[in-house]
């Protein structure tokens, strides 16, 4: 994958580890929040996208930690690739 990046992203309330290629290809996302995994899997589907989620979030108390840093990450990635 020559246009991807991959970024880390460590916090009280987070762990998160992106890949996402710009030329399509795998999409796994494991992000904790089922709506939130629904709707990045259609993102990478329409925009022809290549992304790996895994993180691993306090959404026992709420996904919204999970979500932002989430956020945070794929725009890194993004810039990145």
């Amino acid at each position: 994958m020559e246009r991807a990046a991959t970024v880390v992203r460590q916090t009280k309330e987070t762990n998160i580890e992106l890949t996402l290629g710009l030329d399509g290809g795998e999409v796994v996302v494991d992000t904790g929040v089922g709506f939130f995994n629904h709707m990045l899997t259609l993102f990478t589907a329409h925009g022809n996208f290549d992304l790996v989620v895994e993180c691993e979030g306090d959404i026992d108390v709420d996904g919204h930690h999970s979500i932002e840093d989430i956020g945070i990450v794929l725009g890194q990635a993004l810039r990145q690739a």
